[in-house]
């Protein structure tokens, strides 16, 4: 029942979001708009529309994640491919921050899985690296085969996460420092959709944190003793 609700009110909410959005975008652009009060209140409201619109969205993908079951269309996942884009997207986002981000992935270590739901998942965790670690931080992305695991880990050396925070990441809403979430337009839902896609891939998240030093997210998949290296598909 929970999730049926979370899902019709979202998709209820999509439209009238879209349509709002879109007038703000209107009025922000027209040249009437001279006022830097009103531009101001345009602007802000703009703003609260995107961010519940990213919020829309992500509870939109948690409940497709909580209902599908489907794994007949699992393919063999490039994932040191698809890490690659990511990380220049991230390189991207980081801008003026100018983090050190470095990125080790076996080519060949290429699980079955839903390359989209994968995609979801790491980005959100490098991303929120980006978003959460102070300017001029490194990052440390890895994909790697330890033992009969594939391991992705993004480490950082920020500021790091209370010992009584870590149980809770992945709660939906769930923030740590809420002030600063909403800042960086974070939803509170990210680490929900990963633990999702990673428990769908028969996998686990696991966080570590030393505050002060830097915080690991690691996300661990089963695989088996030989995975199949698909064919590049570009």
């Amino acid at each position: 029942m929970r999730r049926d609700f979370v899902s019709n009110v979202s998709h209820e909410l999509r439209t009238p979001l879209t349509v709002l959005n879109g007038f703000l975008e209107t009025m922000l652009m027209s040249d009437h708009t001279h006022d830097p009060g009103q531009h101001r209140v345009l602007e802000l409201m703009h703003g609260q529309t995107a961010r519940m619109q990213a919020i829309v969205s992500d509870l939109l993908t948690l409940s497709r994640l909580e209902f599908s079951m489907d794994t007949e269309h699992w393919q063999p996942v490039p994932v040191a491919r698809l890490l690659a884009g990511i990380v220049d997207e991230a390189r991207a986002l980081s801008g003026n921050d100018h983090h050190q981000i470095s990125l080790r992935a076996d080519a060949d270590l290429c699980p079955q899985g839903d390359r989209s739901e994968l995609r979801t998942a790491f980005s959100n965790l490098i991303f929120n690296a980006v978003q959460h670690t102070p300017p001029h931080a490194h990052i440390d992305i890895r994909w790697q085969r330890e033992q009969d695991r594939a391991v992705f880990t993004v480490a950082d050396t920020g500021e790091g996460i209370a010992p009584r925070h870590l149980a809770r990441l992945s709660e939906r809403f769930y923030r740590v420092d809420p002030a600063r979430s909403r800042k960086s337009g974070g939803t509170g839902l990210g680490l929900a959709i990963v633990k999702h896609v990673v428990n769908r891939h028969g996998g686990e998240l696991k966080v570590a944190s030393i505050p002060g030093k830097g915080s690991s997210f690691s996300c661990e998949f089963p695989i088996a003793p030989a995975e199949a290296k698909p064919k590049d598909s570009g």
